[in-house]
């Protein structure tokens, strides 16, 4: 993209330096406007001219005896008119008889995408929820500047989707097992009154009304890091933002989508989009 660049620049400061230096180049840079001016009239000019010849045209050749010319013209192009048709005709209607919901593009299948890199992962293994923190760690002040009206949020991982458990229990057991961190789960399923009274709140909490999230659907979660017994949510922390960034990749690496890459950034929050579950 930058050689595009200079090189458009140099031809244009080349094409200006001409145009300057060389009384030639000026002379020969009018008479071609000037050509292109006269030819674009002359071009104009034919135009009106048969559009009037049409209108002309087309104002004779109502009622009556407009139905003739078109009869007459399909009697002159009969063979035409019976090949063209039917190549008209057949791939849309085709098209419309062996179509199905699948077909297009806007639709979305009952079932997740197939993953068969995390389906090996979680073969034969069941991992089990951790043990539930005290409901203190969640309301302490430090959290509640960070995290306003967290300690009403439901932390049920039963209310979550087993596909969904499973992976976000595997992203725990990675991040404490290959990173040193241990996690913590914030807030999973999220009722709509919940999440309309969050998005009352304000922008800086959220923007999704009700059924705009994937929590609705047990598809979401809200993470965040246990450090000496207390949760550390804020990504100011250098060492939570190093975590941050590292269950992000481990989050992907599973499927998921992280909230880190998004323009309205939400470290702690992953999700797993499955098509038909949610019309956006």
């Amino acid at each position: 993209m930058l050689i595009f660049v200079a090189l458009l620049y140099v031809c244009l400061a080349s094409v200006l330096i001409w145009l300057v230096l060389f009384p030639t180049g000026r002379t020969m840079l009018a008479r071609s406007v000037q050509g292109l001016r006269q030819r674009l009239e002359q071009r104009t000019h034919a135009w009106r001219y048969a559009g009037e010849r049409y209108a002309v045209t087309l104002h004779a050749s109502t009622g009556p005896e407009l139905r003739e010319r078109l009869l007459g013209l399909v009697r002159r192009h009969k063979v035409a008119f019976a090949i063209g048709t039917p190549l008209v005709l057949i791939p849309p209607l085709l098209a419309l008889a062996l179509s199905g919901p699948s077909m297009l593009p806007v639709y979305e299948s009952a079932e997740a995408l197939p993953d068969a890199q995390v389906a090996a992962l979680l073969k034969g293994e069941h991992l089990v929820p951790p043990v539930a923190l005290p409901p203190m760690v969640f309301a302490t002040r430090e959290v509640e500047l960070v995290r306003p009206m967290l300690a009403d949020a439901s932390r049920n991982w039963g209310l979550l989707h087993p596909d969904f458990s499973q992976r976000l229990l595997l992203a725990f057991k990675i991040m404490r097992e290959q990173h040193g961190y241990e996690m913590a789960l914030l807030e999973g399923y999220r009722s709509p009154a919940r999440q309309d009274q969050l998005a009352a709140a304000g922008g800086h909490v959220t923007n999704a009304r009700a059924f705009q999230s994937w929590h609705q659907y047990g598809l979401a979660a809200d993470c965040a890091f246990l450090r000496e017994g207390k949760l550390v949510i804020s990504e100011k922390d250098p060492w939570a933002m190093r975590g941050y960034q590292l269950y992000g990749q481990v989050a992907e690496s599973l499927g998921l989508t992280w909230g880190g890459r998004w323009t309205m950034m939400d470290f702690g929050h992953i999700e797993l989009r499955m098509r038909g579950v949610m019309r956006r």
